[in-house]
């Protein structure tokens, strides 16, 4: 018996119930913690729009989280473990927000920055903590490793996309009340056609078609953002179990391996054909994220019904997004990731033609709902899918792989930011439509390439059993 088996076989049965409690507290702090974050986030295009602040300082955190995805993650989970690494994480997100009270370039690029390099560590722990614990369910239930992770991340998604909800339901009902009039678009109905849609343009148009908002009530939200912050970092601290308890002896884990082995890890499979093949799908992944929440935010509803209403439209986003990750995590065992994911591109292709042809009215405010919702079933679909394949696809070194899908995950949202304020919405829809179609055609092929590997292992197995099997029958003769 192996050093690894003897460790988790030494678990009672009632330990599945402990590592499940595990991921739905974590699950719970990342809620805590990106209702804070997110609902910053989600506001930036909309009351930052100016001189594209609001997008240049997204743009910085998802640079930082660029170079802290390649240097940072294994170096951090090997000093402080998953489990402070996440603590410390979630710490470096305050700066940024508290940067909110005063808005400037000199403030948000430094303060995302900071936030982008403690982001890599936290998704890396997140990801390995999940994939390790996934693995000692596995030996305790006879459950595969493969399903649990799974289902684990489906577990995650459902309870963090609630985040959606609280952080966009504060920031609106903050920015709705009293005598603002932030529910109610700038614009007159003969107006919005001309300025919102496909045809927006952030550098041009933000002055005239997106509202002020009072100061003193960005700075009441900004106060229940720093809280959420501080409290989700205690959750953490105080109800998860140190990886310690599950970890020892894991085979490719930050464990055993030095600083350097494992950062050289992080490099070689950089440059792996099948990770080559999925960059430009987890590209489309970060850039569909932030095109939703910057320029359809702000071309489509703070344009034409309110900065106000933009909250309330990114909470049917995050309700979908969380019933659809639950929902998928589920379905996978039964269709598997192709069905799954070829129904989120057929949707999602149309949600962009949509986008092309639809000019919206003041009036019209259920479409934009409707819209959210499909684009938060296709998005569960992506990130339960594309992440849970990553644990699959490259067994024993999941920090280096769970780096890199954050690493191009971020690329893609670097990408949508920086251009966000220079092109119009409809030359950013068909840069989305160009990476969907390259991106899910190479997706096959690493489907394809991995399930040809996989049946040709098989084979040399059975041979190689029927050869032991011939041996023993000779002997006996």
């Amino acid at each position: 018996m192996s050093k690894q088996e003897e460790i988790t076989t030494d678990f009672k049965p009632s330990e599945t119930w402990r590592i499940m409690k595990n991921v739905v507290v974590i699950s719970l702090a990342f809620m805590v913690q990106f209702t804070a974050y997110g609902g910053a986030a989600n506001l930036q295009s909309s009351i930052n729009a100016e001189a594209g602040l609001g997008t240049a300082s997204l743009a910085a955190v998802y640079a930082g989280l660029i170079l802290s995805s390649i240097f940072l993650p294994v170096i951090v989970i090997k000093w402080l473990g998953t489990k402070w690494a996440m603590v410390l994480s979630f710490l470096s997100y305050m700066p940024y927000i508290a940067a909110q009270l005063l808005p400037r370039f000199w403030t948000f690029i430094p303060t995302g920055l900071i936030l982008g390099l403690g982001a890599g560590p936290l998704w890396c722990s997140k990801c390995t903590y999940l994939s390790v614990v996934s693995v000692v369910h596995s030996k305790i239930s006879n459950i595969s490793a493969e399903a649990l992770l799974s289902r684990f991340l489906g577990v995650f998604s459902m309870i963090f996309q609630l985040n959606q909800i609280w952080g966009n339901l504060i920031s609106s009902l903050v920015l709705s009340s009293g005598d603002n009039e932030a529910a109610v678009t700038a614009l007159s109905e003969t107006q919005i056609p001309e300025f919102c849609g496909a045809n927006f343009l952030p550098s041009a148009d933000a002055r005239e078609a997106l509202q002020t908002q009072p100061s003193e009530k960005i700075q009441i939200i900004i106060g229940i953002y720093l809280a959420c912050i501080a409290g989700a970092a205690l959750i953490i601290a105080v109800g998860v179990d140190s990886m310690k308890r599950y970890d020892n002896g894991r085979s490719g884990s930050s464990s055993d391996q030095s600083s350097l082995a494992l950062l050289v890890a992080t490099m070689k499979l950089l440059v792996e054909p099948n990770q080559l093949m999925l960059i430009i799908i987890n590209v489309f992944i970060g850039l569909q994220q932030a095109f939703f929440g910057a320029d359809f935010a702000a071309a489509f509803v703070s344009c034409a019904i309110g900065t106000g209403n933009v909250g309330f439209v990114m909470m049917t986003y995050g309700v979908a997004d969380a019933i659809g990750c639950v929902v998928s995590g589920y379905l996978a065992k039964v269709t598997g990731r192709l069905p799954l994911l070829s129904t989120a591109a057929l949707i999602q292709t149309g949600l962009f033609v949509t986008i092309l042809i639809w000019n919206p009215h003041h009036n019209e405010a259920y479409a934009f709902y409707l819209i959210a919702a499909l684009w938060g079933l296709c998005d569960a679909l992506w990130v339960v899918q594309i992440n849970s394949y990553y644990g699959v696809l490259f067994p024993g070194r999941v920090e280096a792989a769970f780096s890199n899908f954050t690493l191009w995950g971020s690329v893609g949202y670097i990408v949508a930011y920086i251009i966000s304020p220079h092109f119009r919405t409809n030359t950013k829809t068909y840069l989305l439509i160009s990476l969907l179609t390259i991106g899910v055609s190479l997706y096959f092929v690493v489907e394809y390439r991995d399930r040809k590997a996989k049946k040709l292992e098989k084979k040399k197995k059975e041979l190689h059993t029927i050869g032991l099997d011939n041996i023993a029958f000779q002997n006996l003769d």
